[in-house]
C-alpha cells in the first residue's frame, strides 16, 4: 500500500513540474494574444508544438499551455522570429503558433 501512495505522489509531483525549458534564444521571443499586436510585423511562418497532456490523468491546462508556448518560443528563435501568437486552440497537447519578426535584428559591428 505504501508503494502505491509513493507512486501516486511521485506522479502528482512530476505532473506539476515544467518539462520544457526556454532556451537563451527563446527568452527573446514574446508571446502575444492579440492579432493587432503583430499587424506591423513580418510573418515568418508557423510552428507546431506538442507536449504530453496526460500522465494517467489530464495535466493542468495552464501548464500544458505554458509548455506549448515555451516550445514555440524556442522554435521561433531558430527561425529568426521575436514574436509568436497562437493560431489554434489546444487539442491533445498540440497547438500552432504564427511566428513574426516585429523588431529589427540587432546589428553587430565588426570593427
Amino acid at each position: 500500500m505504501k508503494i502505491i501512495f509513493t507512486a501516486i505522489g511521485s506522479i502528482l509531483i512530476l505532473s506539476s513540474c515544467a518539462w520544457v525549458q526556454v532556451t537563451p534564444q527563446g527568452e527573446g521571443v514574446r508571446l502575444v494574444q492579440s492579432a493587432k499586436a503583430v499587424e506591423p510585423c513580418k510573418r515568418l511562418g508557423k510552428v507546431n508544438s506538442k507536449v504530453i497532456s496526460r500522465v494517467i490523468f489530464s495535466r493542468d491546462a495552464d501548464k500544458v499551455a505554458e509548455e506549448l508556448a515555451d516550445l514555440a518560443r524556442n522554435e521561433a528563435a531558430l527561425m529568426g522570429g521575436d514574436t509568436i501568437i497562437p493560431i489554434s486552440e489546444i487539442g491533445d497537447g498540440r497547438r500552432s503558433f504564427a511566428v513574426y519578426q516585429c523588431f529589427q535584428p540587432k546589428r553587430t559591428d565588426m570593427n
